[in-house]
């Protein structure tokens, strides 16, 4: 028998079904333009179901929740936009390079129980240049205390705190690598030195946050810088002297006052810096010794037995721990900064600023510039032991809350008071 042949039917060409999506693509944009003309209450909706193809989605078009309950009603769900949080300048950790393994002769260990080797520098500097308000001293000081070999641990004269003298320094020299290490509870110590540098007011020594095995069970504590010419006595005041003392604004214009004036050897700038510097960290033991400004808790140290005789005697009270360097008399030097960031705002120490008529230029305007959470980042990011012991980015947010709600306490009491920002060059 003959086979039989079925004919061939030409399949469609690439070129013919090309045409025919085309068309129905074209199709379709029609459709969702006709309904955009004619149902503008679901113009959103539609829009938002379109693919980049121009073909709608079928969940669109099988939902039946998605037509509205009212004719003039549009229900449409937004992504929340992601807040972008503060630039940290100088952040971008450079590649690492491979390291290569030197090795070390064995030495006899150092002397008078100190770490038996030296830890890696905690200081983050990534940038070709530290943040601007940082001098090449501050870079330098901060890099030996949080990094430098120490030798030594001595317990200086008239301070409670152990000496550790590092490699290469002695504590006499005027320039000496030496640093007082303070207990964990001090930590506001290092938050207080960067804040200082921010705000232009360079009044206190550097400090870092550093783990040593042999002290405080290796928790992060911090080292403040030692300085040699710090003089502590000389200025006596009480709180009434105080206040005259700066009605007289003494040593303005390199004037000396007269004898009978009541100046003390403090230039008059230096208060308000003072003033300004205490307040926002609320720290109460210069200006405020038996806490007359505000309420104190039972873990305040003014609500020991007999300070309440103190508070009631007010404008006897004398002023404490005003600190100078011996060479440089009428500046004073901000050290043992005990702040308080728990403290509610409706219980803040406005004695602090009581007689107190001008401020800082330099300080009010970064206050004021909306920059001071990101200058801070900037500067605190350079220590990573107190950065990771604050908890990171999340606590260190936290703190900076806190100094900025008080930063616009302080600048709302200096606009009802009449409190100028003037320029205090040194």
């Amino acid at each position: 028998m003959a086979r039989l042949h079925r004919p061939r039917v030409p399949l469609p060409s690439g070129l013919w079904l090309r045409r025919c999506l085309l068309r129905k693509r074209a199709l379709t944009a029609a459709l969702a333009c006709a309904l955009y003309f004619f149902f503008p209450q679901v113009n959103l909706s539609l829009r938002s179901q379109i693919t980049p193809s121009g073909v709608l989605n079928g969940s669109f078009l099988n939902a039946g929740s998605a037509v509205p309950t009212h004719s003039n009603v549009v229900y449409v769900t937004l992504k929340s936009k992601r807040v972008k949080p503060a630039h940290i300048r100088g952040t971008v950790r450079p590649k690492l390079r491979r390291k290569v393994r030197r090795t070390t002769l064995p030495h006899s260990g150092p002397p008078d129980g100190a770490e038996a080797e030296p830890p890696a520098s905690s200081i983050r500097i990534y940038s070709r240049s530290p943040p601007p308000w940082l001098s090449a001293h501050d870079v330098g000081t901060v890099r030996a205390l949080a990094g430098a070999k120490v030798l030594r641990v001595r317990q200086p004269r008239g301070a409670p705190w152990p000496l550790l003298v590092f490699e290469g320094t002695r504590p006499e020299e005027a320039d000496a690598a030496c640093g007082l290490a303070r207990g964990p509870a001090d930590s506001v110590e290092v938050f207080a030195f960067h804040l200082d540098r921010v705000l232009g007011l360079n009044r206190t020594l550097p400090a870092v946050s550093r783990k040593l095995t042999f002290l405080h069970n290796g928790q992060p504590s911090p080292v403040v810088a030692w300085d040699e010419s710090l003089y502590p006595g000389g200025v006596s005041l009480t709180w009434a002297e105080y206040q005259r003392s700066l009605q007289q604004r003494c040593w303005i214009r390199n004037v000396a006052p007269k004898l009978e004036s009541g100046c003390s050897a403090i230039h008059h700038y230096e208060w308000s810096k003072l003033a300004l510097f205490d307040f926002l960290l609320q720290i109460h033991n210069r200006l405020d010794p038996s806490c007359c400004g505000f309420r104190p808790r039972e873990q305040d140290e003014c609500h020991k037995a007999g300070r309440h005789f103190e508070r009631s005697q007010g404008d006897d009270v004398r002023l404490a721990n005003m600190v100078r360097r011996r060479h440089d008399p009428r500046h004073l030097v901000l050290t043992v900064n005990k702040g308080y960031f728990d403290r509610n705002e409706d219980n803040l120490d406005f004695r602090l600023l009581e007689g107190i008529k001008e401020l800082p230029e330099s300080a009010v305007s970064v206050l004021r510039s909306g920059q001071l959470r990101e200058k801070l980042l900037q500067s605190l990011f350079v220590d990573q032991t107190y950065w990771e012991s604050r908890g990171g980015r999340p606590g260190i947010d936290k703190i900076i809350d806190v100094i900025e709600q008080r930063a616009q306490i302080l600048l709302t009491y200096a606009s009802a008071h009449g409190v100028s920002a003037v320029p205090m060059s040194d």
